[in-house]
C-alpha cells in the first residue's frame, strides 16, 4: 500500500484549488457539533429564527429589551442551530466504472479524484464523511468522521479499490438506506448503467428517509460521442458478452438512445427532488 503522499487521489495542489469553497446542504441535517447547515434542534445560536414568550429558567440575556419597551411584554430571541454534516459518498465500482477511452482515466479514476476532493472540502469544515464502495454488494464500508486522519483513511481505500463485478444499484441503494439512520447527505458516484426505473425506487428510499441526494453521473466520451468508424467488436466489463458492430451505420441510432438515456435518468431523479450532475 503506497503512503498517503504517494497517492494519486491525494493531491495538495488539486485540494488548494477547493480551500476557500464552502459546502452548504440544502436541507435539514442532523448533526453532533457546531457547524455551518441547519440543524431541526432549536437552540439559542448563530440565526435568528423566531420570537416567543418568555417563561420561568429562560436566560435573561436572550430577552428583547428593546420589544419590552414597546410593548410592555416579556419576548426572548430563539435561535436556529447549525449543525455539522453527516456525508456518505457511495462510489459504484461495478465492471463498467473501470472503462477509459483513449488517453482518458477511467470513469472509476475520475470519480476517485472528485470524491477524494470533496472529502478533503467537507473535513476541512468539520464535516463528518463516510465512504461506501459497491457494485452488486456493498464492498467497503467507512463510517463518517471528520478528522485529518480520516481523510488518509478515505484515500487509502480509494487507492485499492479495482472495478470488475456486475451492476446492482437499486439493492445497494436498499441496503444503504436501511443502514444510514442518521439524515445527511448522500452523494452518489456512478455511470448508472442500469435500469433507471429500478435506480429511482432505490434512490426514492434513501429520500424518504430524509436524505438529500446528489448524483454525479460519471460520463465517458466516447460513450456520448461514439465516435467509432469501422467495424468493431465491443466487450461488456461486467457480463464478458462481446458483440459486432458496425459502428458507422449504428452511430445516430446509438447517441440518440444514449441521449434519451441520460434524459430519463434526469427527468426520474427531477421527480423525487435528486440532483442530477453529469461529469463528462
Amino acid at each position: 500500500m503506497p503512503s498517503l503522499s504517494q497517492s494519486r487521489f491525494y493531491d495538495p495542489r488539486l485540494f488548494a484549488k477547493v480551500a476557500n469553497l464552502q459546502l452548504i446542504a440544502r436541507t435539514v441535517v442532523e448533526g453532533m457539533i457546531s457547524g455551518r447547515h441547519k440543524s431541526p434542534f432549536r437552540g439559542f445560536s448563530v440565526e435568528f429564527s423566531e420570537y416567543r414568550k418568555y417563561t420561568q429558567g429562560d436566560d435573561l440575556k436572550h430577552i428583547d429589551w428593546k420589544v419590552l419597551a414597546k410593548s410592555d411584554k416579556i419576548y426572548v430571541k430563539e435561535f436556529e442551530a447549525e449543525t455539522n454534516l453527516r456525508a456518505y459518498m457511495l462510489l459504484d465500482v461495478s465492471g463498467s466504472m473501470g472503462y477509459g477511452s483513449g488517453k482518458n482515466l477511467t470513469k472509476l479514476e475520475y470519480a476517485s479524484y472528485c470524491l477524494a476532493c470533496l472529502a478533503y472540502l467537507m473535513i476541512r469544515q468539520q464535516d463528518a464523511v463516510g465512504l461506501v464502495a459497491f457494485d452488486d454488494e456493498i464492498r467497503s464500508f467507512l463510517a463518517p468522521r471528520n478528522s485529518p486522519q480520516h481523510l488518509r483513511n478515505i484515500v487509502m481505500i480509494l487507492e485499492d479499490l479495482k472495478a470488475g463485478r456486475q451492476t446492482n444499484l437499486s439493492e445497494s441503494f436498499h441496503r444503504l438506506a436501511e443502514r444510514i439512520h442518521r439524515r445527511g447527505l448522500i452523494l452518489v458516484f456512478s455511470d448508472f448503467l442500469d435500469d433507471p426505473e429500478r435506480i429511482a425506487a432505490g434512490l426514492a428510499h434513501f429520500r424518504h428517509k430524509r436524505h438529500e441526494v446528489v448524483l454525479f453521473h460519471l460520463i465517458d466520451p466516447e460513450e456520448e460521442d461514439f465516435s467509432f468508424r469501422e467495424y468493431v467488436e465491443f466487450e461488456d466489463l461486467e457480463t464478458g458478452t462481446r458483440l459486432p458492430v458496425h459502428a458507422r451505420l449504428t452511430a445516430g441510432s446509438y447517441r440518440q438512445r444514449f441521449k434519451e438515456f441520460l434524459s430519463d435518468v434526469k427527468r426520474r431523479c427531477a421527480e423525487i427532488n435528486v440532483e442530477h450532475v453529469p461529469l463528462r
